[in-house]
């Protein structure tokens, strides 16, 4: 049969069981054959075929709902639900997006998903307003156990758990969040899965649902027969199926962790396709921690399930022993475990996705900034050169943090600067502090970094100029001399600046520049609304000082080419140099 015309759900629902089992095949081979050239979650993918496609095969698509949680798993469901194409040919490879996104299928694709544990409480939404209107349709929000940890996964059950309606929520337990699970959850479903699902502590039924389990969550029939015996269910019941993550590729099947997310790779071996030689950010911190180890007894390294992004992998966190703990996926007690360790004397460290500390925005002032506890973040991919898909934006990080009061929040330039700034973090005990890892093509500002920061928000002139002065922050400091160098070639002689500060403003610098220069631009990657050059712009709001200020606009762009989004936002060199000419005279 030609799986490749499949077009909807229904389609599914006319085939035999053998031609089932040979559909699985074939997602299995598309989904290898896509993500070995374009990237992508293979292993959450692998692992849901069969339930994705029982669901098909059981419920009434798009008349029943289902939310999915994360939603790195959606691949077989893009498959099934009108978007086959993307999957089967090449060419429109890059055409959807790698999480549900409603543009693509609104009627299947109910919501933008690609942070962990909302579904639950997204569904029980979806089931209130279903009731007030007296409707009648199945509920399924379909979330893995890594998610489960969330503390939002917590509160859509607790309230779930008492509605007195059709509520159907898949636990897909693999045993793996990103890593590996752990904690007194994760203990529960060993027991359950240990007892096939029979163990007296019963987490779900505990607080009030139905449960059924089904140790055989890759085999289809099985799969069928209980989300049959869920469907039109009357009280809320969980459905919790125990799957093998990266089930029929044996790369994934054997390497888990490395296969959650991967790059363009080689399908016969597993390998990626290509390895940048030169260091990145992920290898210099995972060298700087484990060094801090040996010569830090007090150091804590926090994080909550992403190890990979500062280079922790099982090797690195064995090395690492004590001084390393995952709090699974729940970011907001990563702040508050950072600001309870340095309450208690030690010294944590948090590294975190930018995109994910956004989550926990009420700790990081609450928690951390309002007791004044000196707790050292790490942002990770934040800005253009961050993850380019709208639900993982690093955008947002400038204009959320540096209107906490007390947080300092340092943008290194380059690699030397960044481990410096590390050092004066760690050794400090007066501020909670941040350090935004730097992305992106970038360059040290200076060839020895200071050492201490404590004398805040101090910028530092790299090149005296007058007419122009250039504020480069971070990693778009490389941009503000690159930018300079330009204007040089006509006669324009910028000063060059590395705030290194984006929390704070060099009042006395900013003042001292008003005698000899007539405009100050700028440079932030990231939202440039509320951002690090709108204070400068605001310190110079009664003065004759033109102020160009230069970032990330407001909005949400999806799958963006970095040089061509760039280029949008007039911040390639050229465009800075001609924008400087323009407004100087």
């Amino acid at each position: 049969m030609d799986f490749s015309k499949l077009r909807n759900p229904g389609d599914v629902k006319k085939l035999s069981p053998k031609e089932l089992e040979d559909l699985a095949k074939f997602c299995r081979e598309m989904i290898l054959k896509r993500t070995a050239v374009y990237g992508g979650h293979v292993g959450p993918d692998l692992g849901v075929v069969e339930a994705t496609i029982a669901l098909c095969r059981v419920f009434d698509f798009p008349r029943d709902k289902i939310v999915w949680d994360v939603s790195h798993q959606d691949d077989v469901w893009k498959m099934l639900t009108g978007r086959m194409e993307a999957f089967t040919k090449p060419e429109p490879y890059s055409v959807i997006g790698e999480y549900t996104v409603p543009g693509e299928a609104p009627e299947y694709d109910l919501f933008y998903a690609g942070h962990t544990s909302p579904s639950i409480s997204l569904s029980l939404g979806l089931a209130r307003a279903r009731d007030l209107k007296g409707e009648k349709f199945n509920i399924i929000s379909f979330i893995g156990d890594g998610s489960l940890s969330g503390g939002e996964a917590f509160e859509g059950l607790n309230e779930a758990a008492v509605l007195r309606s059709n509520f159907i929520v898949v636990v897909n337990d693999n045993q793996m969040s990103i890593p590996h699970d752990h904690g007194g959850l994760y203990r529960n479903l060993r027991d359950l899965r240990e007892s096939a699902g029979a163990a007296t502590n019963n987490y779900f039924k505990a607080i009030g649902f139905d449960y059924m389990y089904l140790a055989e969550g890759n085999d289809m029939a099985k799969l069928s027969e209980v989300f049959a015996r869920a469907k039109d269910s009357d009280w809320p019941v969980v459905v919790h199926i125990n799957t093998q993550k990266g089930e029929g590729y044996a790369p994934a099947e054997a390497h888990r962790e490395e296969f959650h997310a991967m790059p363009p790779y080689y399908i016969k071996t597993g390998t990626p396709r290509s390895v940048d030689p030169q260091p990145d950010i992920a290898s210099v911190t995972r060298d700087y921690l484990l060094a801090k180890c040996e010569s830090m007894p007090e150091l804590l390294i926090v994080t909550t399930s992403t190890p990979e992004i500062f280079g922790f992998m099982e090797k690195e966190r064995r090395q690492a022993g004590r001084h390393y703990l995952d709090l699974c996926i729940c970011e907001q007690t990563g702040v508050s475990v950072t600001a309870g360790a340095a309450k208690g004397g030690i010294k944590p460290v948090y590294p975190v996705a930018g995109t994910f500390l956004q989550r926990a925005i009420d700790q990081m002032i609450e928690d951390l900034s309002l007791d004044n506890l000196p707790g050292v973040l790490i942002t990770f991919y934040c800005g253009v050169y961050g993850i380019p898909d709208a639900t993982h934006l690093g955008f947002w990080d400038i204009p959320l943090l540096t209107n906490t009061p007390n947080l300092v929040y340092l943008a290194p330039s380059g690699f030397r600067e960044y481990t410096a700034m590390l050092d004066w973090a760690l050794k400090q005990d007066k501020y909670p502090v941040a350090v935004r890892a730097p992305f992106g093509p970038v360059e040290d500002a200076e060839e020895k970094p200071d050492a201490d920061y404590g004398d805040l928000n101090k910028f530092k002139i790299i090149r005296q100029g007058s007419e122009v002065a250039i504020i480069a922050a971070g990693a778009f400091f490389g941009r503000g001399r690159e930018t300079a160098d330009l204007l040089k070639k006509n006669g324009i002689e910028a000063t060059l600046i590395n705030p290194r500060f984006v929390s704070g403003i060099d009042e006395g610098m900013l003042k001292d520049l008003e005698k000899n220069h007539k405009l100050v631009i700028t440079l932030e990657d990231g939202c440039v609304e509320g951002g690090f050059g709108a204070k400068i712009a605001q310190f110079y709001g009664l003065s004759l000082m033109k102020v160009l200020t230069r970032g990330v606009p407001k909005k949400f762009v999806d799958r963006y080419e970095v040089d061509e989004f760039l280029k949008e936002c007039r911040l390639t060199p050229a465009q800075l140099a001609e924008d400087i000419k323009k407004a100087i005279k």
